[in-house]
């Protein structure tokens, strides 16, 4: 027996990396966190590897737009 159709509109397909990325906040903004945190460390002071701990709001209307369009689902389930 053949399915039956659903009607509506279709679900859109997330992309995965960006999502890893990315966070919204409670207000909508999308935050990322910084990068430099992987490997040469030893020589940076301690204040600036704590620094990089910190989420950064992303700037620039189309790079926000660029990401909401990959995750729509970003401020849905944080």
């Amino acid at each position: 027996m053949p399915r039956k159709q659903k009607k509506g509109k279709f679900k859109l397909k997330t992309h995965k990396a960006t999502s890893k990325r990315f966070r919204a906040t409670g207000s909508g903004l999308v935050v990322r966190t910084k990068g430099g945190k992987s490997h040469l460390r030893r020589k940076r002071s301690a204040r600036a590897l704590g620094m990089l701990d910190q989420m950064v709001p992303v700037q620039g209307k189309s790079i926000i737009k660029r990401v909401r369009r990959l995750a729509p689902y970003l401020d849905k389930n944080h």
